[in-house]
């Protein structure tokens, strides 16, 4: 193998595996947790070979930077709808994709309105 190959192969599973990091960290991005942090990592790893990715990362980390600022300088209030929307998604996300239908069904509760609609 010559070094030109190599270099393809070292790109091409760069991407690969930069682009499926990144995936995960945008499906994450509306959970608690490290959405945003996995979404940085992909970017990182794509920015080893990819100028792209690092003019997109720098770009990003200045965006999620003013958001959390202007997120903090917020009333409680906003803070507070903020929150209750993110546990909205949360909540939704888990019986869109039958979380509470395993539980019903494990302990037999009965609740059919556990039951995601997209799963029968």
């Amino acid at each position: 193998m010559n070094k030109s190959e190599s270099s393809r192969m070292k790109k091409g599973a760069v991407a690969i595996i930069g682009g499926l990091v990144l995936l995960i960290g945008i499906i994450a991005i509306p959970y608690p947790g490290p959405g945003w942090l996995i979404v940085f990592a992909g970017l990182g790893i794509l920015s080893t070979e990819f100028e792209w990715a690092q003019r997109l990362l720098t770009f990003a980390r200045s965006k999620y930077d003013a958001w959390q600022g202007w997120l903090k300088a917020q009333s409680v209030y906003v803070k507070t709808i903020f929150w209750l929307l993110t546990g909205l998604v949360v909540v939704t996300t888990i019986w869109l994709l039958n979380g509470y239908g395993l539980i019903n069904s494990w302990f037999n509760l009965g609740f059919d309105w556990a039951n995601s609609p997209l799963v029968k």
